[in-house]
């Protein structure tokens, strides 16, 4: 890394984003960040000599800008109260829960409102002296849903994207949030509305033309099914459907590694050698349906329709906002859960619940998805769900199986090897469990071949390349 003056208006393609590719750690140094959204971006910023523009992690730190091998890194500062308010309150309190379908109740602060609103607003400022005249800006997910109409106003010059990763509801329950026009507002500033499902994008459109002056102008683009609003302003702004992946052909390559399943194989047999794994993998959130395939697994176990001495499920929870009341709530329903599962069904020496509340590193949890039988991803509402295509993108192998719930954005994918499930019938998920546990090898590989197929040609990496493209920007 080398540290560099700011240099405005010098980056022709600027990601915004709440974090940063680069991360200070408790010592102040700066560590890498990894995840999908750096992996697609990174290499095309790099190429182009992009900035980067986002929080390093730590609150009340001002952090210089520099780059890193062509990458120009423009911090920008958050405050603890605003992280308390911004972050765990408005984005994560207010906005999530209401964009995932209303799962708890959402919180109405306009404490939080204004701090959300201050923080778009610096990050808007950032981006404005980040980027280049005429260059291009792809805004990032819900916490910064009002930066591209502040950008717009700052810089009309500009060519600006935003991606939404998690859902958009529906207009009956946007309609519940105090701060809906500006929001709303915020987001046609963009050139370029991006959403993981077309239910998404016509979601929007409907909210849009219902509290705004925007009209809508249906058009069909390459491969988005795209629609276009023409905007208070004027201008002709597209709507689309943009499902998110993962960078398969990696997972593929560790997946295939033959020390990936020597783990896999270790694993196996740490767990007594079941016939049958179970894995759930998720972040510690109310959305994910953790307590869901908790119960449907012991309801399975009651009646005989698996055997708790031949079958082991193995959730990994990772630690998430553990802060904001209802992950702490959540987190002690789910342990207790597990407990009595386990005192009821499990012998001495043999759990048939493994609950890991902790990071997993990335090999071995691909070392996990290689071991395990049958995925379980039953989320009441999801965006995507990464976790469905990373266990897919993992088994070139043929085996295993997917159990989906139909209300992730995977699904509308997936849906034709997984198991798909409705996570509010309970009944429903546990036979589908047991039909995913019991199916006959021929089957799996038919399944699992289809999965495979899907996840590898429609990578993160063409995901990228299919949003950078219509905003005019060429791979």
């Amino acid at each position: 890394m080398t540290h560099a003056e700011d240099a405005p208006g010098s980056s022709d393609l600027v990601v915004v984003a709440n974090r940063l590719p680069l991360g200070i750690d408790e010592d102040g140094g700066w560590q890498r960040s990894p995840g999908g959204l750096v992996t697609a971006l990174e290499p095309t910023l790099r190429a182009r000599e992009g900035a980067w523009v986002g929080w390093p992690g730590r609150p009340d730190v001002e952090a210089e800008p520099f780059d890193d091998d062509g990458l120009a890194i423009r911090p920008v500062a958050i405050s603890a109260d605003e992280v308390a308010e911004y972050y765990e309150g408005f984005a994560n309190a207010t906005l999530w829960p209401l964009y995932h379908d209303v799962v708890v109740t959402p919180h109405f602060e306009r404490s939080w409102w204004e701090a959300y609103r201050q923080v778009n607003e610096r990050f808007a400022d950032a981006a404005a002296r980040s980027a280049a005249q005429g260059a291009t800006v792809w805004v990032q997910d819900y916490q910064l849903q009002l930066v591209p109409h502040l950008l717009r106003e700052r810089r009309p010059d500009l060519h600006i994207g935003f991606f939404l990763h998690i859902p958009f509801p529906p207009p009956e329950l946007f309609a519940q949030l105090p701060w809906r026009d500006a929001v709303v507002e915020g987001l046609l500033g963009a050139d370029v509305i991006g959403f993981q499902t077309a239910g998404g994008a016509g979601n929007f459109r409907r909210v849009a033309t219902r509290l705004t002056d925007a009209e809508a102008d249906p058009g069909t683009g390459p491969e988005t099914s795209a629609d276009h609003l023409t905007a208070p302003d004027g201008r002709s702004v597209s709507v689309a459907a943009y499902p998110i992946s993962v960078d398969a052909p990696q997972l593929d390559e560790m997946a295939r590694d033959p020390e990936t399943a020597e783990r896999a194989e270790a694993l196996r047999h740490e767990l007594g050698d079941p016939r049958t794994v179970l894995l759930g993998v998720d972040r510690l959130d109310y959305t994910k349906g953790i307590d869901v395939r908790l119960q449907a697994f012991a309801e399975a176990l009651r009646d005989g329709k698996l055997d708790a001495g031949e079958t082991v499920l193995v959730q990994v929870a990772t630690p998430s906002r553990e802060r904001v009341e209802h992950y702490a709530e959540m987190r002690d329903k789910i342990e207790l859960s597990v407990g009595r599962i386990n005192g009821e069904y499990a012998s001495i020496g043999r759990p048939v619940i493994h609950y890991v509340h902790q990071g997993v590193p990335r090999e071995e949890l691909v070392s996990f998805y290689r071991c395990a039988d049958v995925m379980l991803v039953t989320p009441y509402r999801d965006g995507m769900n990464l976790v469905a295509k990373e266990y897919v993108a993992s088994r070139s192998d043929g085996g295993g199986a997917l159990v989906l719930s139909e209300f992730t954005g995977a699904a509308d994918e997936l849906g034709d090897g997984a198991y798909l499930v409705n996570p509010h019938d309970i009944h429903a998920v546990g036979d589908a469990i047991v039909a995913a546990a019991s199916q006959d090898p021929e089957e799996a590989r038919r399944r699992m071949g289809l999965l495979h197929a899907q996840v590898l040609e429609h990578d993160v990496e063409r995901w990228a390349a299919r949003f950078l493209e219509a905003l005019g920007v060429s791979s």
